[in-house]
C-alpha cells in the first residue's frame, strides 16, 4: 500500500512538472497594466503581430494591481507589470514585486534616471513615457502671471480660486514628495496649508474633472496631467473646443526648478513563468515604433530621446524646462508628503 501510494505522488508531481514545463514555454505574456488609454490596443497588436506572443491583460488601477500582486505572491501569473506614477513604481521595487534585468536595449535606450534599482544587477523597472504636472487657469478670472508656480498656487492673489483632485491621490503625493525634495518638509507644508486656505471647494474627481471646472469658472486654476490637457485641445467634440477656448495653461517653475515630470514604466514580475517574452515586450515598447505611439496616440512624452514627435498638439505647447528630481527620491517623500497633507487637512 505504501509503495502503490508514493508511486502515485511521484506521478502527480512529475505530471504537475511537465503541466508547469509546459506554461511556462507557452507562447503568451500575461500583462498587468494601470494604463486603461483604448490607444495602447495597437500597441499590443502591433506586438503580437511582430513576435506571435499573445498578449492576456488585466487592467485596474495601480493601487489594485499591487494589491493583487500581494494576495497571488508566488502564484502570480504576472509577467509585465505597468504602472503610471513614479510612487507606484518605487513603492512596488521595494516591496519587490519586481526582478532585474539586463538588456542592452533597454540600458542605451532608456536614461538612467528614468531606470529604478540597483543598475549593477540590473534595473527593476524602466520608465516609458512622461507627463508634466501643469497648471490650469480661467482666462477671463486668473492673470497667468500670478499662477507661474506651483509655489503660487498657496499665495493670498489666489484665496478661493483652487482646484486638485485628493490630495491622496498618487499624483498629488508624487508632486508633493517632488516638493520636498526642491525645497524641504517646514516650506512644503506651508504651501500645503496655503493650498487648503485657498480651495474653491474641497479636491474632488479627475484630471479632466479640475480643466472644466476652470472652464465653467467654479475654480479659477488648477493641477492636472498634461496628457489630459492635451486630449482635449484634439477633442473635435463641439463642447470640448468651446471649453479649451476659456482656459490657459502653464509650464510651472520655468525661472526656477522646472516643470514637475511624473513617469509611467514597466516592470518584469518577480515569479514570471515567460520571462523571455516579458523583456522582450520591455524592449519593444522602447522601441522606436512604440516610442512615437506612446506620444501620437496618447499625448505622453516618449523617454528616448531619438523619438520623433508628430504630435501637432505637443508641439503647439511648446518646449520647456523640466525638474532635476529623482524618481527614487519622490518615493521615498511619499511618508512625509502623506503626513504634511494629513496634518494641515488636505483630503
Amino acid at each position: 500500500m505504501k509503495s502503490t501510494f508514493g508511486l502515485r505522488i511521484a506521478a502527480a508531481i512529475f505530471a504537475l512538472a511537465g503541466t508547469a514545463s509546459v506554461y511556462a514555454q507557452e507562447n503568451v505574456l500575461n500583462l498587468y497594466s494601470a494604463r486603461h488609454y483604448q490607444t495602447d490596443e495597437e500597441l499590443y497588436a502591433n506586438f503580437t503581430k511582430q513576435t506571435g506572443i499573445r498578449i492576456n491583460r488585466i487592467e485596474a488601477d495601480d493601487a489594485v494591481l499591487m494589491e493583487r500582486l500581494r494576495t497571488e505572491g508566488k502564484n502570480s501569473p504576472a509577467d509585465v507589470i505597468l504602472l503610471v506614477d513614479a510612487a507606484r513604481l518605487w513603492r512596488a521595487q521595494v516591496e519587490g514585486m519586481f526582478q532585474p534585468v539586463k538588456s542592452k536595449v533597454l540600458e542605451e535606450r532608456i536614461p538612467a534616471n528614468l531606470r529604478g534599482g540597483d543598475e549593477g544587477q540590473g534595473a527593476q523597472w524602466f520608465g516609458l513615457s512622461t507627463r508634466a504636472r501643469v497648471i490650469v487657469y480661467n482666462k477671463v478670472s486668473v492673470k497667468r502671471e500670478e499662477v507661474a508656480t506651483y509655489e503660487s498656487l498657496a499665495d493670498p492673489v489666489n484665496k478661493g480660486k483652487v482646484c486638485t483632485r485628493s490630495g491622496a491621490h498618487p499624483y498629488m503625493l508624487s508632486l508633493i514628495g517632488a516638493m520636498i525634495e526642491r525645497n524641504g518638509e517646514a516650506a512644503t507644508e506651508k504651501w500645503a496649508q496655503g493650498m487648503v486656505v485657498n480651495f474653491a471647494r474641497p479636491p474632488r474627481g479627475g484630471d479632466t474633472d479640475q480643466i472644466k471646472g476652470v472652464a465653467s469658472g467654479e475654480c479659477g486654476v488648477a493641477l492636472a496631467n498634461s496628457y489630459y490637457y492635451a486630449r482635449l485641445l484634439r477633442s473635435t467634440k463641439s463642447e470640448d473646443r468651446e471649453m479649451m477656448n476659456k482656459v490657459g495653461f502653464v509650464w510651472p517653475n520655468q525661472e526656477s526648478s522646472g516643470t514637475h515630470m511624473n513617469v509611467a514604466g514597466g516592470a518584469v514580475a518577480k515569479n514570471t513563468r515567460h520571462r523571455d517574452a516579458a523583456v522582450k515586450f520591455l524592449e519593444y515598447l522602447a522601441s522606436d515604433e512604440a516610442q512615437a505611439y506612446f506620444a501620437n496616440g496618447n499625448n505622453e512624452w516618449p523617454v528616448v530621446s531619438s523619438s520623433v514627435i508628430k504630435n501637432p498638439v505637443l508641439q503647439q505647447m511648446g518646449k520647456f524646462k523640466t525638474e532635476n528630481v529623482s524618481i527614487t527620491a519622490i518615493g521615498k517623500n511619499q511618508v512625509p508628503a502623506q503626513k504634511i497633507l494629513d496634518r494641515v487637512g488636505y483630503k
